[in-house]
């Protein structure tokens, strides 16, 4: 079997105590956004409002600090090599549009329909399974490049692969979600899509690469490697404060309802870890370089939560439990895929030894 072995990324630098020590940080993150949001919920609700086609200004702005490291790393010069990674590209594209929104559905069906149905309210059932689905029915298109550059990810094979499922998901997304939710017409928050596509790929590829090209003229090599290494603490940081605003905007709602929020996190961890185990298992056995497996088995399990969440108030209104559905699927995002990331990263080594090459698939 012929396996990718071009494109890797530079070697990474030994993690420091903070990276070490990520998931702790994590852990008090969603505590201290929980009981903020509790004491503090004018201050909360003030910073969740500032928001256009219900994207998130201030978590757009720590977005693109996480994000920049990585397309930082983009030689827009080495973009056409991203085909030699077309094995990767096209299981990730199965994953998320042949099976993440139908295992989604049908993990809908099992727990919340069925196992959990006497634990939930009655009225709220079908509206809660639609929740679900519109979570699953779109791939993430901002914080993938954040998981990629934590685990090493191939940066051109990333860019490539988001660009290319959101040209999908204008045309895919509403007859999906329509064919599973059995609705006719399904109304698409193109303000929101479109508005993420610009805030989260447009504009800080075209920042970065613009920052890129400046560096290398003045410093070369040397200055972008030193840049990097300088943003590297302050993207990890950007991730955490983004993780105590996502908990502290439902704050209220995680203590009201704590019960329906553990049981609609069940199939939404399911899900993510059945994706991405999937994507990261086909990879290996179509021989895919671990450097584009990994990011790919990331955006095979991620969600565009801002779109989810738009299309559910859109559909069924702001208090339904399709809305609720979704905000839990904001709520589980970060701390799962960071998950995922150690996973992948944990078994680089069982992975590439299952390719039988003679030399690493990617730079250590």
């Amino acid at each position: 079997m012929t396996a990718d072995v071009h494109a890797a990324p530079a070697a990474r630098p030994a993690m420091g105590t903070f990276e070490r020590y990520l998931s702790v940080w994590v852990a008090l993150c969603i505590v201290a956004g929980i009981a903020l949001g509790h004491l503090m919920p004018g201050l909360f609700q003030a910073i969740a409002a500032a928001e256009v086609a219900k994207v998130n200004l201030p978590v757009a702005v720590l977005i693109w600090l996480m994000i920049v490291p990585m397309l930082l790393k983009i030689d827009f010069g080495a973009l056409h090599e991203v085909k030699e990674h077309w094995r990767g590209i096209g299981v990730t594209l199965f994953i998320n549009w042949a099976v993440k929104p139908f295992s989604m559905a049908l993990l809908g069906w099992l727990f919340v329909a069925t196992l959990f149905r006497g634990l939930l309210p009655a009225d709220q059932i079908d509206s809660y399974i639609a929740g679900l689905i519109l979570l699953a029915a779109a791939p993430c298109t901002a914080m993938v490049f954040v998981w990629s550059n934590l685990c090493g990810g191939e940066p051109h094979y990333t860019l490539s692969q988001v660009a290319l499922n959101d040209l999908i998901m204008v045309f895919a997304f509403a007859p999906i979600v329509g064919l599973l939710l059995g609705v006719a017409s399904i109304t698409v928050p193109w303000d929101t899509l479109l508005l993420s596509v610009v805030l989260y790929i447009v504009i800080p590829v075209i920042a970065a690469q613009a920052w890129r090209r400046s560096l290398l003229a003045s410093g070369g090599a040397v200055a972008l490697e030193g840049l990097l290494a300088r943003l590297q603490p302050v993207s990890l940081v950007s991730l955490l404060t983004t993780l105590v605003l996502l908990f502290g905007f439902q704050g209220e709602q995680v203590l009201a309802q704590p019960l329906v929020i553990l049981l609609l996190a069940v199939p939404i961890l399911i899900q993510v870890y059945l994706n991405a185990g999937l994507a990261y298992w086909l990879s290996r056995r179509f021989g895919v370089a671990w450097c584009v497996a990994a990011p790919g088995a990331l955006i095979g399990a991620s969600n565009f939560f801002e779109l989810a969440v738009a299309a559910a108030i859109s559909l069924f209104g702001l208090h339904s439990g399709a809305a609720l559905a979704t905000v839990v699927g904001v709520l589980v995002e970060v701390p799962v895929m960071l998950s995922v990331v150690k996973i992948v990263t944990a078994t680089r080594g069982w992975y590439e030894e299952g390719i039988h090459l003679s030399r690493p698939l990617c730079g250590r």
